[in-house]
């Protein structure tokens, strides 16, 4: 289980380095286009938004993973050890509950109307739904990462 975790976090990881790359491409060809030759580009706008939606839900999932996300531990430096599992056992189930709820089952229909609506981005033409499939995808990669620190609580 910690070889398929370490290699999801691999390429999650470069896929966030990616995404953050063509955000920057796009972001300096918007300030290019309009300051250097005077007509600013019509789809970098729309596209840096996209990009900054799917940087920052996959990378709140990659955050997650890597355990490093942020936490108010006043309770638990208090606690004794017993106590401290205990929490962090009821924290990850609550993280699991509001990742499937919150983001698998309320993405998962988000991404089914905006499917079905037919509705498409209006400078990019490509359809909505894709930009909100990472709802669901950034949800059950919590889910992953948290189940497995139950699972392995040696690790967390």
């Amino acid at each position: 289980m910690n070889t398929l975790r370490k290699s999801i976090d691999t390429i999650l990881g470069k896929v966030l380095v990616v995404i953050m790359g063509v955000m920057v491409i796009n972001v300096l060809w918007q300030v290019f286009t309009r300051y250097v030759v005077g007509i600013p580009s019509s789809f970098t706008d729309e596209l840096a938004r996209y990009l900054m939606i799917w940087l920052g839900i996959l990378g709140a999932a990659y955050v997650s993973g890597r355990r490093m996300h942020v936490a108010i531990d006043v309770l638990p430096a208090k606690a004794g050890d017993r106590t401290q599992k205990r929490l962090k056992v009821l924290v990850n189930i609550l993280i699991i509950l509001f990742a499937f709820f919150g983001f698998v089952v309320g993405g998962a229909r988000l991404v089914y109307i905006t499917y079905i609506l037919g509705q498409q981005s209006p400078a990019l033409q490509i359809p909505l739904a894709l930009v909100y499939v990472v709802l669901p995808l950034s949800g059950l990669l919590i889910i992953f990462y948290k189940s497995t620190d139950l699972l392995n609580p040696e690790i967390s």
